[in-house]
């Protein structure tokens, strides 16, 4: 099938967007690699820390400067259920690793935090910025420059995007990403919803809330919702960062090991000592990121990927914006239907054919590039498949059988010649409040088009106080604003949620706008989100007065406040004391991402696009061979092939 028009002219305007910077990228790629085995440029003192600690037999290949050097970077705590199972992941790699003949190190923690745990609370506000800090842990645990290949352990809302960014900053690296999967299916999505707006209602106690969240939450792994989390584990699949059909086994299975072993060996075996190197800023390419973005679009993903995919792309010197999303949703069809965008979960559409289903479909009908590079070193196509314990060249481990043709159940997946939805249902709407992302594949048709007085809110808590105080039975466009990453790290909004889904069952006409998030939590009830720019940032949000009407139409991609422009353009910014918003549960040390963050559409990132490297300084000075790949990713392929 030839590639959709509008996917094949979306990809040509970002190659040809990105241009300086992603030569910048390549060229920064290549001057970090060496002739030999990373560690060959450590001195003797360096090489002999790196290992001091290490078994004899993984120490003398260490000391031999010839086998190569896996690193491990796991997101690991046993607090939060999905990061439970990487505690014992280290163990099963080193082994795997040693048994294909190179050594793996544990190279480095990352912090991972819960939006679940913090959903409402002070420690929300570094949620956003944990996936920076994430990526410059993932940097700091690489720097000791022992390694020539990477896996990466992690799962959740901030920590893959994070990992995948510092990985990108070491992008001479081969990256294998290997999640932990969902936890078993417990209390329905839908049954949990329900017991949320009871107590929302006051109908329901404290105590048959938190029964209800327990039967839902209950074991390791992720949540089974396709929020942001299960969101990053099929981005990681679209992109060819996983092991075929890995993202849904669920944790402490003997084929979750047998995945895990494997992702292992593969990154042993993709090094530059080897035949099939496939540094990670090479499989990132223009085309990569737009298989991501159809990917999330065809599944009905988490809105924070308009944020992260655009870090992530920036990263690799590659420039996205939401115009590409918007164009992208247009043409692509829905083929999932999961919670919140459905009644099943992760595991029913793991069941029902799963990823390798998913791309199957996509590529048949033309939606995804074929011709990229995966860590199997194939297109594409190689991950229309789902993963079995067999027997693996003599031994027993993973084997693949191609992905089933139907659906096994079309309720949950269907194939692209029959989709939900002709479109993605996520959808750029822009006017004078500013441009924000409304995810619509939840929201009824006739909920699409909300106009109406508008309420402002300066905080959730506000909002919360006027709807327990009955001030809300009423038609109303709530608007949050001074939510943005500038204001107060950008924090996701879903104690909103069950109050706004009453009022609209109840028959009124609401909405949201926000320079906040919702994220992959977002509904049924019509929300623009991450408004942008942001009131601090010189944007229009902050002219919203109370009783201004504002229009939100997803049809038509508007974003109004219906205001004479005269009286519009002479109102002053509102203003609001955010002082508190530095102080307590760790804020403080978050003060220099707020300070610097950039806008929500290019990323809500604290760090820039690469840049030309000077030509009087190389990265590698010390480095006497200079051996260097060609610059870019055309010299790439043609190394590959010949």
């Amino acid at each position: 099938m030839a590639l959709h028009p509008v996917v094949q002219s979306v990809t040509a305007r970002i190659i040809a967007r990105s241009k300086p910077s992603r030569g910048a990228y390549l060229a920064h790629l290549d001057a970090a690699r060496i002739q030999g085995v990373q560690r060959g440029a450590l001195s003797c003192t360096n090489l002999a820390h790196g290992f001091a600690a290490f078994p004899a037999n993984d120490k003398l290949a260490l000391k031999e400067v010839k086998k190569p050097s896996v690193a491990i970077v796991s997101s690991y705590n046993d607090m939060l259920s999905a990061h439970q199972p990487f505690e014992r992941f280290p163990q099963i790699i080193k082994q795997a690793v040693r048994d294909v003949g190179a050594v793996a190190q544990f190279a480095g923690g990352v912090p991972a935090m819960c939006d679940g745990v913090t959903q409402g609370q002070p420690g929300m506000e570094l949620s956003l910025f944990s996936r920076d800090a994430i990526a410059m842990a993932t940097a700091v645990a690489l720097s000791h420059n022992m390694f020539d290949a990477a896996v990466y352990l992690g799962v959740c809302d901030k920590i893959v995007p994070g990992l995948l960014i510092g990985a990108l900053h070491f992008g001479h690296l081969p990256a294998v990403f290997v999640p932990a999967g969902p936890m078993t299916t417990g209390l329905s999505n839908s049954d949990k919803a329900k017991v949320r707006q009871l107590y929302a209602q006051g109908k329901a106690t404290r105590e048959e809330l938190l029964e209800g969240e327990a039967k839902s939450y209950h074991g390791a792994g992720t949540c089974t919702f396709y929020g942001t989390a299960n969101s990053n584990q099929m981005l990681m699949e679209v992109m060819g960062l996983h092991l075929p059909g890995a993202a849904f086994i669920t944790p402490n299975t003997p084929l979750r090991d047998a995945l895990t072993a494997a992702a292992g060996q593969r990154a042993a075996q993709i090094t530059a000592q080897s035949d099939q190197y496939l540094p990670v800023g090479h499989v990132v390419d223009e085309k990569c990121i737009v298989n991501a973005i159809v990917g999330l679009l065809t599944t009905g993903g988490s809105t924070n990927h308009t944020l992260h995919l655009v870090a992530i792309a920036k990263a690799a010197g590659i420039v996205i914006d939401w115009d590409d999303f918007n164009e992208l949703s247009a043409v692509v069809p829905l083929l999932t239907r999961i919670y919140p965008n459905g009644e099943a979960d992760v595991n029913h559409f793991h069941a029902a054919g799963g990823t390798g289903f998913v791309i199957r479909e996509l590529l048949d009908a033309g939606y995804l590039h074929d011709d990229v590079t995966t860590i199997l070193g194939r297109g594409l196509r190689a991950h229309c498949a789902e993963p079995f314990l067999g027997e693996s060249e003599g031994k027993p481990g993973v084997v693949w059988r191609d992905a089933p043709l139907e659906s096994g159940d079309d309720a949950v997946l269907r194939k692209a010649d029959a989709p939900f939805a002709p479109d993605g249902g996520m959808i750029l709407v822009k006017g004078n409040l500013g441009r924000a992302v409304m995810k619509v594949s939840a929201v009824k048709e006739k909920h699409r088009t909300v106009e109406a007085p508008a309420i402002v809110f300066n905080s959730q808590e506000a909002f919360m106080a006027a709807y327990k105080a009955g001030q809300l039975d009423r038609d109303f466009v709530a608007v949050l604003r001074f939510q943005g990453p500038r204001a107060n790290g950008m924090p996701e909004l879903h104690a909103l949620t069950p109050a706004l889904a009453n009022l609209q069952d109840a028959g009124r006409h609401v909405a949201l706008v926000t320079d906040g998030r919702m994220s992959g939590a977002s509904g049924k009830v019509p929300a623009a989100i991450h408004v942008s720019p942001e009131i601090l940032a010189g944007g229009p949000l902050g002219r919203v007065r109370d009783g201004d009407i504002i229009r939100l139409c997803a049809s038509t991609g508007t974003l109004e406040a219906l205001v004479p422009a005269e009286v519009w353009n002479a109102r002053p910014q509102a203003t609001a004391d955010l002082s508190p918003n530095g102080i307590g549960m760790g804020r403080e040390l978050f003060s220099m991402f707020r300070h610097h963050v950039s806008a929500a559409e290019e990323g809500a990132t604290t760090f820039a696009l690469p840049s030309p490297i000077p030509t009087t300084v190389g990265l590698h000075d010390i480095d006497p061979v200079g051996n260097t790949m060609p610059g870019s990713d055309e010299d790439f392929s043609m190394k590959k092939e010949a």
